[in-house]
């Protein structure tokens, strides 16, 4: 442990702890004249020589040491391996209480939960998943590199991500009875409605997707198709296949702009300020969909004519669930891992340590003594007129 000065050129305003010397060398006692009788009875005394001296010591002194707690301040004091070197206890949320009771663990080990803010286990378990990879990062970061961490974590868990965590200790990885927090599933969306807008050129096209959404139903009937000069469908949760000619109508625009999802023709110009990427690829890799944000919702675009000639995923029998990939978006990979395969590594470079701050120390130490000059300020009318 050892004390640090970021700023060691403020001590420069120690040169200010002259000033409360001087002012009290400099001050002289105020004596008021009174005239009284005749002294010639008294014998004459030779007069007093003047000497320095100093007066209200105790002020002085107050007054020295705000300076100096002041100077110090400054020079941002730190204090180095003063960190806490007991053990850490992380339990991911979901670990039964019975096995941690059976758990050995340190006296004097700090328990938390593997959580956001690494509440105390007292607190009360989450109740949510938990970004478990980003979290035994911070923890590496944070702790004191004497500190040894120890990890109860349930058989499976959520909260991995693509690669295993690299910590700079050797981490003591338990493998406790329980299981991830029960949060419910979102329910599984239904199949999305299709309303095909075709003109007569784009009709032949327009059958595939008709079909396509009937397969999502599981039913034979037949979509309609409505004409391009016609009303939008007043149904604003479902997407609009656009097959026609021409740049697209205001009021599609606005739909889509305001969190619609619209799949257009080849030959249908995308709307102004689209920056479009390949969304959907043939086995060569070339590109069948293209696409991107439009306003709070997306614009998508076939990148080839609906012919089998020169669109064969048309005849493919995945080409309805493709279509519906496209239209929703695609689902976020799982994060769920196994804790048996999914142990962090050691090796990693140390973190560098982080001194601790003693200005908020000081600052309550200079908040004392600044009471207490002025305690000893007021006090000086008394003792004069005492």
């Amino acid at each position: 442990m050892s004390l640090a000065l970021l700023l060691p050129g403020a001590l420069a305003a120690l040169t200010a702890l002259a000033l409360p010397v001087l002012i009290h060398l400099a001050r002289r006692d105020v004596h008021r004249r009174i005239d009284f009788a005749a002294l010639r009875w008294l014998a004459p005394e030779a007069r007093p020589r003047r000497r320095l001296r100093l007066e209200e010591r105790a002020l002085l002194a107050a007054r020295l040491v705000l300076l100096a707690l002041i100077a110090l301040w400054l020079a941002q004091p730190a204090l180095s391996g003063a960190g806490d070197a007991r053990p850490f206890v992380a339990v991911m949320p979901g670990v039964s209480a019975a096995s941690l009771t059976a758990q050995a663990l340190p006296a004097r080990a700090r328990l938390h939960w593997l959580a956001e803010g690494f509440p105390a286990l007292g607190d009360g378990a989450p109740n949510a998943p938990q970004p478990v990879a980003s979290l035994l990062r911070q923890l590496d970061a944070e702790l004191d590199a004497a500190a040894p961490l120890i990890v109860l974590a349930t058989p499976i868990f959520d909260g991995a991500d693509a690669q295993i965590p690299r910590l700079s200790r050797t981490l003591d990885w338990r493998i406790a009875p329980g299981s991830p927090p029960g949060v419910r599933p979102p329910p599984e969306p239904g199949p999305p409605a299709l309303h095909v807008i075709a003109d007569a050129a784009h009709a032949a096209g327009a059958r595939y997707l008709q079909a396509a959404a009937s397969a999502w139903g599981g039913s034979d009937a037949p979509i309609p198709t409505h004409a391009p000069d016609a009303a939008l469908p007043a149904d604003r949760t479902g997407f609009v296949a656009w097959l026609a000619e021409g740049a697209l109508p205001e009021a599609l625009q606005t739909r889509i702009a305001e969190g619609g999802t619209a799949l257009l023709a080849a030959d249908s110009p995308l709307p102004a300020g689209v920056d479009a990427v390949a969304l959907w690829r043939d086995a060569d890799g070339a590109s069948l969909a293209e696409g991107a944000a439009f306003g709070r919702g997306r614009a998508l675009r076939f990148t080839r004519a609906l012919d089998p000639q020169v669109f064969p995923a048309l005849l493919e029998a995945d080409f309805p669930q493709r279509l519906r990939a496209l239209l929703q978006g695609s689902a976020p990979e799982p994060a769920r891992a196994d804790a048996r395969a999914w142990r962090p590594l050691d090796g990693a470079a140390p973190w560098p340590e982080s001194p601790r701050d003693l200005r908020p120390w000081l600052a309550l130490l200079i908040a004392l003594a600044f009471g207490a000059e002025r305690w000893l300020a007021a006090r000086l009318p008394q003792r004069s007129a005492a």
